[in-house]
């Protein structure tokens, strides 16, 4: 299961959307998450699913790897559509025993959350998947430059977001080892209800610790071995530039702002 987020991970190619300015990825990926909860019908999802689906396609990312993310957060998807599906009142009752009542607004109000939901996953994974360490920490730290004037170490902050980012498919596939390490052990993570596979999972927080400390040192040794000094007249390989493409790719976004906003209040 924790091989299969892929928040954080980058998959090299040579895709429009791998050359796409990291600055422009960022912002259109905010954009993109808050014309999510702008969208309040299935008209709009359905028109950011063809979205979405383009942008996938261009990005030549394999569908079935970007699907794959949604395995780790299918029990998320499922918790948020009970609690809706459970707690929405309406007027359009389907069913109903002992005070647990389920209506039409609840069923839509269900799907329209789990469909959200997974919109957000994939268009979040997008950006890190077509985009490097390196282009994402740059990006970042470009986009926060102007607020170094009230004193927010732009650089600094960019490589710690990336870092946290970066160390979350590390992190992961450091709690799979450990899991199947306690297996071989004899230990059960897989029988019982919810709660006892949940009280399960609490030894494996003691060596997921230790690890996560030993590698964030092993990092830290490594970059002042090499003189890290942080942004202090540090230099660029090769120097953000917004092209064409980049001014074409947020025309598009823009547009398909709009058309969530025209479809909400129209």
């Amino acid at each position: 299961m924790f091989r299969d987020i892929t928040i954080g991970q980058y998959y090299p190619a040579n895709s429009l959307i791998h050359k796409l300015d990291s600055r422009v990825k960022i912002i259109a990926t905010f954009i993109f998450i808050i014309d999510l909860f702008i969208a309040n019908n299935y008209i709009g999802y359905g028109i950011t699913s063809i979205f979405l689906g383009i942008i996938i396609f261009l990005s030549k990312v394999p569908i079935k790897y970007m699907l794959k993310g949604l395995k780790a957060i299918f029990v998320i998807i499922l918790i948020t559509g009970a609690l809706n599906i459970f707690m929405t009142p309406g007027e359009h009752v389907l069913w109903s025993y002992k005070g647990i009542t389920i209506t039409g607004e609840g069923l839509y109000t269900a799907g329209l959350m789990a469909t959200r939901l997974i919109f957000l996953i994939i268009g979040s994974s997008i950006l890190t998947l077509t985009t490097s360490p390196i282009q994402l920490t740059d990006g970042i730290e470009s986009i926060l430059n102007p607020f170094k004037k009230i004193g927010i170490p732009a650089h600094e902050v960019a490589m710690m977001m990336t870092i946290a980012l970066r160390f979350i498919p590390i992190l992961l596939e450091e709690t799979d080892k450990i899991m199947k390490a306690q297996m071989a052990r004899g230990a059960d993570f897989e029988s019982g209800g919810i709660i006892k596979r949940a009280k399960s999972l609490i030894p494996l927080l003691v060596p997921l610790f230790i690890s996560a400390f030993r590698r964030a040192e092993e990092l830290a040794m490594a970059m002042e071995a090499r003189c890290y000094r942080g942004g202090e007249n540090r230099t660029r390989m090769k120097q953000l530039v917004i092209e064409n493409k980049d001014y074409i790719a947020m025309t598009i976004i823009a547009i398909f702002t709009l058309i969530m906003i025209l479809i909400r209040f129209i």
